[in-house]
């Protein structure tokens, strides 16, 4: 029986399965490229579908290779069986009718809807159609591997290695991409958590510290009244121990330790000397991933920070570490909750110890971090000089006034609201 004998309604049932066999072959392509391979690596753990993909996707040319072999023999018994249906109904000028009539059919119905749709459920199209190709790969493999012979070898000529792992490590700049991408799948603060913990490896130590001139302390040299006096009135619960100067550290001093002291009268200045902990440096620089790391080593919660000369730049706290993660959770003292007041014209009155990147995330703004740390060290580097107040100055697109000044220092500053046209040219800039 040869192909003329059949009826002509079967050799269009014949070509309708060979169509639908072709959308097969190219949605199920776009869908296993499409898929999300970290995605498709957690699903794995539970789905054999998922496993199955990802075997193929460990080998992209092979799958590709399977794939384009089916989808071209299939597409050529198309065309074969389309001419040979045009030519029956309506001799050479069928033949023409058919060719024009295919092509738009085979757009439309073999590549164009069947890849929309496998792009849009990737994961829904390619997990069943693993076990297809898999099989396929088994029984066509030799042809397979020869094809592929040929092709990963032109492919090597134009410095593409076919080994190549599809799955590449994302990067800090993607991950955070992919954290901003997730929208409503993940709450937004968990979000901002997230990518709090995703900055902390750029962040130092400098940038959160408590600055020397902030930090409080127990100077032994005081008469012992004054010291008792201080230790009674303090709102902090653990204190910097210093002799003369902070240069001079002794150590830390937990205060919850000396109130039985006190209960029972029995404070004196040696069991007060004898409650000092020996005092633990960390150098200026240290980012707050490695800080943390140290401060669950060393069991400690508090470092002094120190320059290269030894000097004493500032206090960090491992509570300032975790807040860069959570946010602030706590308004008490012991946490130098800087003073920020936004009024009602758009004004805003900080106080000039601020650390930008604090004043950034309270206020929403965008003002630069890559030099000085505090809101007085980038006001007084932008003008040159220590500034007088009623200065005013101009930094990415926010007004500043200088509202008052104290040991020639920024002690408060006015920021107004930012003027678009001046943060965009600064920007292209």
């Amino acid at each position: 029986m040869s192909i003329s004998d059949i009826h002509t309604g079967w050799l269009f049932f014949f070509l309708l399965i060979l169509f639908l066999l072709s959308a097969f072959f190219s949605g199920t392509e776009t869908a296993l490229m499409a898929l999300n391979r970290y995605k498709l690596k957690h699903l794995a753990k539970k789905n054999k579908g998922a496993r199955l993909a990802m075997k193929l996707l460990e080998k992209p040319d092979r799958l590709i290779g399977v794939i384009l072999l089916g989808n071209n023999l299939v597409n050529i018994l198309i065309t074969q069986l389309a001419t040979f249906i045009g030519f029956r109904l309506g001799g050479n000028a069928g033949i023409a009718i058919s060719t024009g009539v295919l092509t738009l059919l085979l757009l439309v119905f073999a590549e164009i809807t069947p890849k929309t749709i496998a792009a849009l459920k990737a994961e829904k199209i390619a997990l069943p159609a693993s076990y297809v190709y898999i099989i396929l790969l088994k029984v066509a493999y030799p042809l397979v591997w020869l094809i592929n012979l040929f092709s990963n070898a032109l492919v090597r000529l134009v410095g593409v290695d076919p080994k190549t792992n599809a799955l590449q490590s994302l990067n800090h700049e993607e991950l955070k991409s992919v954290v901003h991408e997730a929208g409503g799948m993940i709450p937004e603060n968990h979000q901002d958590m997230l990518l709090r913990v995703l900055d902390m490896e750029s962040i130092t130590v400098d940038d959160i510290m408590i600055p020397r001139t902030e930090i409080s302390g127990i100077d032994l040299e005081d008469d012992w009244n004054d010291i008792e006096e201080q230790i009674l009135r303090s709102n902090f619960t653990r204190m910097i121990v210093y002799r003369g100067g902070i240069n001079n550290v002794q150590g830390f001093l937990h205060l919850r330790r000396l109130l039985p002291l006190f209960h029972d009268n029995k404070m004196e200045r040696e069991h007060f000397e004898n409650a000092i902990v020996p005092p633990y440096f960390t150098p200026e620089g240290i980012p707050l991933t490695q800080q943390l790391i140290n401060f669950q080593e060393a069991k400690r919660r508090m470092a002094l920070v120190v320059d290269e000369y030894g000097d004493v730049q500032g206090l960090v706290t491992i509570e300032d570490i975790l807040e860069e993660i959570v946010g602030q959770f706590s308004s008490s003292p012991a946490n130098f909750d800087y003073d920020v007041r936004v009024h009602d014209d758009g004004t805003t009155w900080v106080d000039g110890a601020m650390h930008i990147r604090e004043v950034n995330r309270k206020l929403k703004i965008n003002l630069p971090t890559n030099g000085p740390k505090t809101i007085n060290g980038l006001v007084t580097e932008h003008l040159g000089h220590i500034p007088s107040p009623s200065t005013s100055i101009m930094i990415n697109g926010y007004p500043m006034e200088v509202r008052k000044t104290l040991n020639n220092a920024v002690k408060t500053l006015i920021i107004y609201p930012q003027i678009k046209e001046l943060a965009d040219s600064n920007t292209e800039d």
